[in-house]
């Protein structure tokens, strides 16, 4: 395919439509009609000989060869746009981006008050927060079609990675738990309550579900939820148990008349990664708010890249 017959003004809108899957929605994200963005698609089936999208019901899937445009298509186009920018800084104060996260309701808590100070900043951009992929082992489609997945390493999800907290488990259960007095409960112990957890599908394996089948214990839980803040409005003024990560039961023990209790033996961190897609690793506007989510303790960048700090930095 020659370069000259290519229009690359096609490349925004091929982009949006790869990443939406949705004609729709890829026209609002880029401003387009949704007649002009048909057209748009039109045009792009005839350039690559292809669909790229095909109707599954009322969406569309991607083919295989959009499947393969895409990571190409998120790692061309910011380096055109630098090409044409002369080098101009990312503006966060200006942008309208919108960047998709995955992660479970708890780490939402944990990073609640730093996405209000990237909004304060960047007053345009979006900010759409989705729970974690059904299935981890295909994290090429979840790297793809968002820009972060927030999860413990181990779990399945591949690609570039930093680590961006840790925590640890423990078991939460009512104050007046008479098990609760003991200060830290064995694994034997755990597999004897009756237990409530958090499910995120049956491809997701966590630390302490792992550990229990290490040990051999076998345990049924009585309440599952898809949630990891309901859990101690679950638990409070019951016999039930669950192992949680440690800063949730502080956050939301005394409100729910709940306790959170060592696990003996052996204790198991929870380190909460930040995964992306190596495609993304040349996009100004995705190296901001990386850097953003991985320096908490510093101001929101108002300008990228930051003087003396490398754009590749992870």
């Amino acid at each position: 395919m020659e370069l000259s017959k290519i229009d690359l003004n096609l490349l925004v809108p091929l982009q949006a439509l790869l990443e939406e899957a949705n004609v729709t929605r890829a026209g609002d994200r880029v401003n387009m009609g949704q007649s002009s963005m048909s057209s748009a698609l039109s045009r792009l089936r005839t350039t690559f000989d292809d669909e790229l999208l095909v109707r599954m019901g009322r969406d569309y899937e991607l083919t295989p060869l959009a499947k393969l445009l895409l990571p190409q298509v998120q790692a061309t186009l910011p380096l055109i746009e630098q090409v044409l920018g002369s080098g101009e800084p990312f503006d966060p104060c200006a942008t309208s981006r919108s960047y998709r996260l995955l992660m479970t309701d708890y780490v939402m808590l944990e990073l609640k008050s730093r996405l209000a100070q990237v909004l304060e900043v960047g007053v345009n951009l979006r900010i759409e927060i989705l729970p974690l992929p059904d299935n981890p082992l295909d994290s090429e489609h979840s790297m793809t079609m968002n820009d972060f997945v927030i999860a413990e390493p181990g779990i399945g999800i591949d690609g570039a990675s930093s680590e961006l907290f840790t925590d640890e488990y423990v078991c939460l259960m009512d104050a007046h738990n008479p098990v609760a007095a003991q200060g830290e409960i064995t694994w034997d112990q755990l597999a004897q309550l009756p237990y409530a957890v958090c499910d995120f599908g049956s491809h997701h394996l966590t630390p302490p579900e792992r550990k229990m089948r290490e040990l051999g214990l076998a345990y049924a839980p009585q309440i599952s939820t898809s949630s990891f803040l309901s859990l101690p409005q679950v638990i409070g003024g019951t016999d039930l148990v669950a192992v949680v990560p440690s800063r949730l039961a502080q956050r939301l023990g005394a409100a729910t008349g709940t306790v959170a209790v060592s696990l003996a033996e052996q204790r198991i961190n929870l380190v909460n990664t930040l995964f992306w897609h190596p495609a993304h690793d040349s996009d100004p506007s995705h190296l901001w708010l990386r850097y953003a989510l991985q320096h908490r303790d510093q101001p929101v960048p108002t300008c990228w890249p930051l003087q003396g700090v490398p754009e590749t930095e992870n």
